[in-house]
C-alpha cells in the first residue's frame, strides 16, 4: 500500500445536489478521474449503506439492515450503534492485518460506535479528539451547514500529521434533509463539502480518492399509519421505524421503509392483500422475498417489509406529525448515487453501487 486511500460518504448527496450546485473541485475530480450515477442499498439509510461501504458485501452478509431494530428473542426495539451488530469483515480490519493504518473521521458518532473497531484513529465532530479540535477549531454544531467542512478539514489535518494507508470520512445529512438542491443553501453547504475535498487533494500527496453517498433524498408529503391500516381489517401488528437515530431534526423518525411485525403470522397474507390495495404503498413483500429481493439478512428484518411511493413516509400521527416540507429518504427512490473516484488506478474496475468502493478497497488496494 503505496498511497493513502481515501473515501469520502457524503450523506445524503443525491445526484440532483451536484447538477444544480456549483463544484468545481468535483467537477475537476471528476473530469480528471470518473464519474458514474450508482445504486445504494435498500433500505436506502445510513447505517445500511455505510456499513456495506466498509465491508464491500451486501446487508444479508453483513447484517445491518436498520437504523433501528426490532431484536425480537429479547422482544426490545434499540438503535444499531456497536459493531457487534456487524457480521462482516471490515476494510479497517482487513488493513489491520496487513499491518496499515486507518482512520475514520465521522460527522455523526453513531457511524463512529458503529464502524469504528479496528481503525487506529476514529472521532467525529460530537466526540473529537484534541488534536482535531487544534487543527479544525471547535466543531460546529450538528446541526449546521458548516459541520462536514469541519469533519473533512479535521481528517485532512490527521492525515497530514500521520501517514494512513486508508481513511473513511462520513458526514451528515442534516442540509440535503433541511433544503432541496435549488435553495441557496445547498449552494452554500455544497460549496463547503467542494472546498475542503479540494483542499484535501491539494494537501495530501499521492491520494486515492472515491467518493459517493449513501442515498438520495425526495420531499414527502404524505404520511401513512400502516398499523392502524391493519387494524381496521383486524389484523394487528407492531410497526418499526428502520429510519429512527438520535437525529429527530433530520427526519423526525420518518423514512419511506418501514418493518412491520405481526402479532399472529397466521394472518401474513390477509396483511399483504390489505398493504398491496393501500394507495401510497409501493410494495408489500413477506420477509423471504425481501430478503431476496434487496439482500437483507432476513432474521433481522420484519414479518413484512414495505416501501412507499416517492412522496410518502411512515408513521403513528399520536408520535410525530408530519412536519411541512419534510425531505427524506427509506425507499427505492433514493437509492441513486453519485460515484466519483480520482487519482487512482481504476482501470477495468467497475462501479455500479456504494458497496463497490469497499469492493475496490478489498480486491485492489488491500487484495
Amino acid at each position: 500500500m503505496a498511497r493513502t486511500t481515501v473515501l469520502v460518504m457524503i450523506d445524503g448527496l443525491d445526484p440532483e445536489y451536484l447538477a444544480a450546485c456549483p463544484t468545481p473541485n468535483l467537477r475537476r475530480f471528476a473530469r480528471d478521474g470518473f464519474e458514474v450515477t450508482g445504486g445504494g442499498m435498500m433500505p436506502s439509510v445510513t447505517n445500511v449503506n455505510n456499513t456495506t461501504m466498509v465491508t464491500g458485501h451486501y446487508p444479508a452478509q453483513h447484517g445491518i439492515v436498520s437504523n433501528y431494530w426490532l431484536d425480537r428473542q429479547a422482544g426490545i426495539e434499540e438503535y444499531v450503534e456497536s459493531g457487534e451488530f456487524i457480521c462482516a469483515d471490515t476494510i479497517f480490519a482487513q488493513c489491520r492485518r496487513r499491518e496499515g493504518r486507518s482512520l475514520l473521521a465521522a460527522s455523526k458518532d453513531k457511524l463512529r460506535r458503529l464502524l469504528g473497531d479496528d481503525t487506529d484513529l476514529a472521532f467525529s465532530s460530537e466526540r473529537p479528539t484534541a488534536a482535531a479540535v487544534s487543527a479544525a477549531g471547535d466543531p460546529p454544531d450538528i446541526y449546521s451547514l458548516e459541520v462536514n467542512g469541519w469533519t473533512i478539514n479535521a481528517a485532512r489535518a490527521a492525515l497530514k500529521a500521520q501517514y494512513y494507508d486508508l481513511a473513511f470520512i462520513a458526514t451528515t445529512d442534516y442540509a440535503m434533509h433541511m433544503h432541496g438542491p435549488e435553495h441557496p443553501e445547498s449552494r452554500r453547504h455544497l460549496a463547503v463539502l467542494d472546498e475542503a475535498l479540494g483542499q484535501l487533494v491539494d494537501d495530501i500527496p499521492d491520494v486515492q480518492l472515491l467518493i459517493t453517498a449513501d442515498h438520495g433524498m425526495s420531499d414527502k408529503r404524505r404520511m401513512l399509519n400502516l398499523p392502524a391500516v391493519l387494524r381496521s381489517r383486524g389484523i394487528m401488528a407492531r410497526a418499526v421505524p428502520i429510519i429512527k437515530d438520535l437525529y429527530v431534526v433530520h427526519h423526525s423518525n420518518l423514512g419511506g421503509c418501514i418493518y412491520l411485525h405481526l402479532d399472529d403470522t397466521a394472518a401474513l397474507e390477509d396483511a399483504l392483500g390489505v398493504l398491496r390495495e393501500t394507495d401510497g404503498i409501493e410494495e408489500a413483500l413477506p420477509r423471504d422475498k425481501a430478503a431476496e429481493r434487496f439482500s437483507l439478512m432476513a432474521e433481522r428484518i420484519g414479518d413484512i417489509v414495505v416501501t412507499g411511493a416517492s412522496d410518502v413516509v411512515f408513521g403513528d400521527p399520536v408520535e410525530v406529525t408530519l412536519p411541512a416540507g419534510l425531505r427524506s429518504h427509506g425507499s427505492a427512490h433514493e437509492r441513486r448515487v453519485p460515484i466519483i473516484g480520482y487519482g487512482g488506478d481504476f482501470g477495468g474496475f467497475e462501479f455500479r453501487e456504494n458497496r463497490d468502493l469497499g469492493r475496490y478497497v478489498s480486491e485492489r488496494v488491500l487484495g
